[in-house]
């Protein structure tokens, strides 16, 4: 069968009076097209919302492993949470409230006394409201030996109240002074206020 004739037969008029050959190889070519038509148009749109929804999967396996983490640890951060609202609650306690304030300067000057010191100094600040507390700096000059220093320090650190040191400065006495063992310190001790809700 030449070129012309397949021609002829393939013809619209004619594809009906076609060798039984031509006819199944122009219905195999139609199903093939249809079919890579429909996996073109239709099953490749499918493909992609296929993946789609796999990555989405992926995601949701992550989060809810995350999830189901966080759901299996939740006692332990409910306990967690109630000993730091107690921490928190010991430390709001250890803030003086405002009529407190000069019994624990009083406290102070007296352990500096006790430790044998001698005070030349002893100046409280005006306050300085931060947050929900306010802080009170009182500079302090002293002068003593070494162990009266560390006797006034330790005290100090074991007062009721939260009392810390800061801009600590030793220096020695001149040796023209009478005991030359003694060392004068300047520093700021602080003491901090829990500020009621109207303060704040």
């Amino acid at each position: 069968m030449n070129w012309d004739e397949l021609q002829h037969h393939l013809e619209p008029d004619n594809i009906g009076t076609a060798p039984a050959s031509i006819k199944f190889g122009v219905f195999a070519f139609l199903f093939i097209a249809i079919i890579a038509a429909g996996i073109y148009f239709d099953t490749r749109e499918q493909l992609r919302v296929l993946e789609t929804h796999e990555r989405k999967e992926i995601e949701l396996k992550n989060e809810f492993k995350i999830k189901a983490e966080r759901a299996a640890k939740l006692e332990l951060y409910k306990e967690q949470l109630a000993e730091m609202e107690a921490s928190f609650g010991a430390l709001l306690r250890q803030l003086p409230e405002t009529t407190e304030v000069e019994s624990l300067l009083v406290d102070v000057s007296q352990t500096g006394l006790a430790s044998g010191l001698e005070i030349k100094k002893f100046k409280p600040s005006a306050e300085e409201k931060k947050g929900f507390y306010a802080e009170l700096p009182i500079a302090l000059e002293v002068s003593g030996s070494y162990h009266q220093l560390a006797t006034f320090i330790s005290g100090i650190a074991a007062l009721p109240r939260i009392v810390t040191i800061s801009d600590l400065k030793l220096e020695p006495f001149d040796k023209e002074e009478e005991d030359s063992a003694k060392l004068k310190m300047s520093a700021t001790a602080k003491t901090y206020r829990y500020l009621q809700e109207d303060e704040q």
